[in-house]
This record gives structure tokens, C-alpha cells and sequence, in this order.
């Protein structure tokens, strides 16, 4: 009751005080202020990534045709010493999919160090996937040259980075404890291990994008906080999509939306997996979604659009944009990629898995964001597909880009590729890295190839056909889409500022 009591003086004393009376309760209110959307621009990027840490090392490689796709062993499966020898290698052999794109971790360059993200109380409080997206987010930070100093600067600056599983490793472990009961075992930091919000609020925390400042209370109650309420007037969007594989896609363009419309002037936007472990990896086998035609060749296990193509390669990685406000960018002097000039949503309302077989959902998603960016579709130069290396989802997508581009898509001037091939399928990570790829389309002119199109699908034909070797081409619009299970898509729009 005290608590209660004395929460109630604080808010009595601060500025939102207001005092509701009968009129005020009975009155009708008058439209909300007019918005006018901003322009939104993409000013920094960073990746982790199966083909290297950086995105000059991803793609540098990506460009070249060369793929970040392994075979696994069972120490991959990121099984703790709980679990014996022999439990691991029979959950091994049970696998029907032994090949994933794995991120790259050492020393070297290029290669993911946990060590300089991570001091020795984070590796016990962070979970790998999150360590990833600090990885990404600060090479993106650094690329925009922005940081913050101001607390208007750090309240106008928000984050938004989703991720599709979360550390699905944790929670085996606490389940493990839970057989053995030894419930007590069980870390204090599990919670903030497994929730997928957690990367944007450490994202947050590193770097300082917040509007609260708090005070100990001299006061019995030790541990109770007092806010601050003179510097948390305004606060930057701390926000996180869980999409499926639309998440880094989703994430992206709501953060772009929170700039349009007013909530932020700067947002650090992406997705982040890391989910290459026993038990999703059984799951996807179980739901017949990944490759397990190609164990003895993982270099051409991911073969987008290919006729001999049986599943997706599971992948783990990070991508992190800045996203900024154009005339905030100008005035700063920032350097410029592109800008974000389409963003469309749709969901299939079909099945939990598969796409419907018109491509409908697909349709919608594109159309949308072409809508909104005020470009026809003959204007747009390059998509970037979701395209997984999965039967049915390759050639559904197929079939919506021929609907949307028409005679655009068989006309030759339509570059299309997907760049799965050469990384797998990083998840909720997978839209965001991919948005990347797209971006540094336009800016550097240069389409990416599709690794391991020998046989293309009999659905592609004379002019349209997806690039089996980077192209070197005017890039002035960019479309990348991104689908995932439950019937959600996202399709980002990029073009040339």
C-alpha cells in the first residue's frame, strides 16, 4: 500500500496530472493533427553472416559465387555437457538434414568474435543470437557515423530488430533440468536469454537509446525506483517482430513507418537467428521443410529455383540497418545507400506452412509496396527473392512476380535472383540480411548471382530467368521479399535517392 500511495503522489505532482470531469468525459473529440509522411533513408549497415562478419567479407564473397553452406557435425548441434556423448550422436544420426550455414567464429578476420561483443557476465546473460545483432548493430552504427551524445539525439533514436525462434538451445537445456530435477540449476538469466526482444533492448542499453534516467529512493523499500519524468517526455520505439521469416523484412519497414510518421528521427532496425541446433533443426526435418538430398555435397545443398532443389539449408546470421530521416541525414552530412520507398504486408490466410499455389499473399505484398512507393512495376530493376530452395514456395513466388511484373519480367530488363543459394536461410534473420543485399544493389550497380542454378524450373523461361552470375547493371529500384510460415509477407522497396 505504500508503494501504491506513493506512486500516486508522483504521478499527482507531474506534468500528465489531469483531472477528468464530466465534460471532459462526455465531449466528443475532434480529428487527430495531420501527419505528413517523411522520406526515410538508409544511411548505415552491418552483417553477420554464414559467408563472414562485415559486409565488406559477406558481399565481397556473395558477389564471387561462393557459398557459406557446411556439413555439421554433432558438437554443431550446441548440445551442453548434461547431455552425454552417446544422447549426442544418437541425436545426430536421427538428423535427416546434416548441412547448415554456419557463421563463421575465430579470430581472424571476417570471422564472428563473441569476445568483443561480450564480457564474462553478458556470456552468461546473452544468448548467441543476441550477440549477433550487437555485432551487426554496431558495425551499422559506426558505418552511419551516429552516435548520439544529446538526450534529444538519444530519445529520437529508437531500435527494432525481431528474430524468428529465439535460443531455442536455452529452453532444451531448462527442459533437460527440469527431467534431471534439478530445477534449481536453472539460470536467472533464462528468461532474458530466450525472449526475442531482448536483442533490440541490448541494442538499446549498449548504446544509450533512452529516454528514462532513475534514481534510488532513499526510502525502507531498497529496491524501488523513482522515474525521472522531466527527461522521459518523449522515447525512442523499442520494438521487436516475430514474423517467421518475414521478421527482418517486417522489422524494417515498421521501423521505417515509425520515421515516416513522427515517432523517431533514427531507428537501428533488422533481425537476428541463431537457431542451428538439435531440436530446430529436428523440427524443420519433421515438417519436411529442409534439404536432405544433398548431405554429401553442402556446397550445392541450397539451389534456389533449381529443378533438383528438396528444402531449405537452415542459417543463422544478423542483419542491422540505420534507418534516418532524410532531411535529418542531409543536415548531418550522412552518407546515403538508398531509400526505403515501398513497404507491403499481406498474409495468406491459408495454411501454416505453404503458400497458396496462385501466389496471392505474394501478390498482395508486392503490389502494396509498389503502391506505396508511387513506382509501376517496369521501373523496378531488381528483386531480390525469398525464394528458400523449397518446391512449392520457389515456384509460387515465380508465378506472383510473373503476375505483378507481367511483360517487365519477361522482357530481360528484370534481374532477378536469390541469394539463398550462397548463405542458406537465416530465419528471422533472413529479410533483414537480404533488405542488405538488395540496397548494396543499388548502390553498388550489381545484381547478385543465384548459386547452383544448373537446371532452372521449366517455369522459367527465354528472358526470364534468374542471374547465375552477378551482373554488373543500373540499379535504381530494388525489390526484396520475404515470406514465412503462418502466411506472412513482406516485400521492401529500395531505390536511389
Amino acid at each position: 500500500m505504500a508503494s501504491s500511495s506513493r506512486w500516486r503522489r508522483l504521478l499527482s505532482s507531474s506534468p500528465f496530472r489531469y483531472h477528468l470531469t464530466r465534460r471532459h468525459l462526455s465531449s466528443s473529440f475532434g480529428p487527430p493533427p495531420p501527419v505528413t509522411p517523411r522520406r526515410v533513408v538508409v544511411t548505415g549497415i552491418g552483417m553477420v553472416t554464414p559467408l563472414g562478419c562485415g559486409v565488406q567479407t559477406t558481399w565481397k564473397r556473395l558477389i564471387e559465387g561462393e557459398c557459406g553452406v557446411r556439413a555439421i557435425t554433432p558438437e554443431d548441434l550446441k548440445m551442453n555437457s548434461s547431455f552425454d556423448r552417446e544422447t549426442q550422436l544418437y541425436t545426430f544420426d536421427q538428423l535427416t538434414s546434416k548441412v547448415a550455414a554456419v557463421v563463421p567464429c575465430g579470430t581472424k578476420t571476417g570471422e564472428f568474435n563473441a569476445d568483443l561483443w561480450l564480457n564474462s557476465k553478458e556470456h552468461r546473460s546473452v544468448a548467441r543470437f543476441i550477440g549477433y545483432a550487437l555485432c551487426a548493430a554496431d558495425e551499422a552504427l559506426k558505418d552511419a557515423k551516429w552516435a548520439p551524445t544529446e538526450q534529444e539525439q538519444k530519445e529520437r533514436t529508437g531500435v527494432s530488430i525481431g528474430g524468428g525462434i529465439g535460443s531455442i538451445t536455452d529452453v532444451l537445456e531448462a527442459s533437460q533440468l527440469i527431467c534431471e530435477k534439478r530445477l534449481r540449476r536453472l539460470s536467472p538469466f533464462f528468461i532474458p536469454r530466450i525472449l526475442i526482444n531482448m536483442a533490440s533492448g541490448h541494442v538499446s542499453m549498449k548504446y544509450g537509446f533512452q529516454g528514462y534516467e532513475y534514481e534510488r529512493l532513499d526510502s525502507i523499500d531498497k529496491e524501488e525506483w523513482r522515474i525521472d519524468l522531466s527527461v522521459c517526455l518523449v522515447m525512442g520505439p523499442n520494438h521487436a517482430a516475430v514474423t517467421a521469416c518475414a521478421t527482418g523484412a517486417h522489422s524494417i519497414g515498421d521501423a521505417a513507418r515509425m520515421i515516416q510518421f513522427g515517432d523517431s528521427n533514427v531507428m537501428v532496425a533488422g533481425g537476428t537467428e541463431s537457431s542451428i541446433d538439435a531440436l530446430s533443426i529436428a523440427g524443420f526435418c519433421r515438417s519436411r521443410a529442409l534439404t536432405t538430398k544433398h548431405n554429401s555435397m553442402p556446397l550445392e545443398a541450397s539451389r534456389p529455383f533449381d529443378c533438383d532443389r528438396d528444402g531449405f539449408v537452415i542459417g543463422e546470421g544478423s542483419g542491422v540497418l540505420v534507418l534516418e530521416e532524410l532531411e535529418h541525414a542531409k543536415e548531418r552530412g550522412a552518407k546515403i545507400y538508398a531509400e526505403i520507398r515501398g513497404y507491403g504486408m499481406s498474409g495468406d490466410a491459408y495454411h501454416i506452412t505453404q503458400p497458396h499455389n496462385d501466389g496471392r499473399g505474394a501478390v498482395l505484398a508486392m503490389t502494396r509496396a509498389l503502391k506505396q512507393s508511387g513506382l509501376h512495376p517496369n521501373q523496378v530493376d531488381y528483386i531480390n527473392a525469398h525464394a528458400t530452395s523449397t518446391p512449392l514456395g520457389d515456384a509460387v513466388e515465380a508465378i506472383a512476380i510473373k503476375t505483378v511484373f507481367s511483360e517487365h519480367a519477361i522482357s530481360g530488363a528484370l534481374a532477378l535472383s536469390s541469394t539463398k543459394g550462397a548463405i542458406g536461410h537465416l530465419l528471422g534473420a533472413a529479410g533483414a540480411v537480404e533488405a542488405i543485399f538488395a540496397i548494396l544493389a543499388v548502390h553498388h550497380g550489381i545484381a547478385p548471382l543465384t548459386l547452383n542454378l544448373n537446371k532452372p524450373d521449366p517455369l522459367f523461361k527465354d528472358n526470364f530467368m534468374p542471374l547465375t552470375a552477378s551482373k554488373e547493371m543500373s540499379v535504381r529500384a530494388a525489390l526484396s521479399n520475404s515470406f514465412g510460415f503462418g502466411g506472412t509477407n513482406a516485400s521492401l522497396l529500395f531505390t536511389s535517392v
